[in-house]
């Protein structure tokens, strides 16, 4: 707890150099430029029930925002902010989450947009998204991002595990129609849970791609008995350290 309380205290001041440097516009009527503000990402999507970017959209955000705050010194927005992947009002924020992108259909100058805010300085947090044939569609649009990067499993010894709470097992997160199902994955090629990211020239991690899991279901069922509070823990533990390794990197 004593070394929680002081990176926490640290952070406070990172967040701030980062908020200078990112400063935020005040789109929603309300002066967030001192506070970290969690981005959710809207983008056009090419599946049969068009596409998925606000699933879980409000709960599993505003429950994941109330413990950010309650477990961290860093200050916070109360509410979220949706803004387009194309959008040039991304370059304001260090962090945004990103979900369901098995459906993701990306645009040049939309692909363009997301590679120039992560080699600023950006980071994105890929989430819900299940089985082989997801991962190629995710990985063709990733290709338009970095036609010349790959991603790669980031091990758990790296400092995203360990920058807040020390996370050393990485856990599948279900979804509820898996859980009701009795199982942790949603699709028959679904296991086990992947942490795969994408790096920039310095070593800096710009893509924290959660596969096979779905971090932001257990977010939204944090509060109701019959989601496992051991699941929705590591969910909001796996979040609050991708907040916290995107402010101090």
């Amino acid at each position: 707890m004593n070394q929680q309380s002081s990176l926490s205290f640290f952070l406070l001041f990172v967040l701030t150099l980062g908020m200078a440097i990112f400063c935020p516009s005040h789109a929603n009527g309300e002066d967030d430029s001192d506070l970290f503000t969690f981005v959710r990402l809207r983008y056009t999507g090419n599946g049969w029930f068009g596409n998925g970017w606000d699933v879980d959209l409000p709960a599993s955000d505003r429950n994941f925002i109330r413990k950010l705050t309650q477990a961290t010194n860093i200050p916070v927005a109360r509410r979220e902010k949706i803004i387009s992947v194309g959008s040039p009002t991304l370059f304001n924020y260090p962090f945004a989450y990103m979900l369901e992108v098995g459906t993701l259909n990306l645009s040049s100058s939309e692909a363009t947009n997301l590679r120039e805010y992560l080699l600023r300085g950006g980071f994105i947090m890929i989430d819900d998204f299940h089985g082989g044939h997801e991962w190629d569609s995710f990985y063709r649009q990733l290709k338009k991002i970095f036609p010349q990067r790959e991603p790669e499993e980031i091990p758990i010894t790296h400092p995203l595990f360990h920058c807040f709470f020390d996370i050393d097992t990485l856990v599948q997160i279900p979804g509820l129609r898996s859980l009701f199902n009795g199982r942790t994955y949603e699709r028959r090629d679904g296991y086990p849970a992947y942490c795969r990211g994408v790096y920039d020239d310095n070593g800096r991690l710009m893509m924290m791609i959660n596969f096979n899991t779905d971090i932001g279901d257990a977010w939204e069922h944090a509060a109701e008995g019959f989601y496992p509070r051991e699941l929705s823990d590591m969910a909001y533990r796996m979040g609050i350290n991708a907040v916290v390794y995107a402010l101090t990197h």
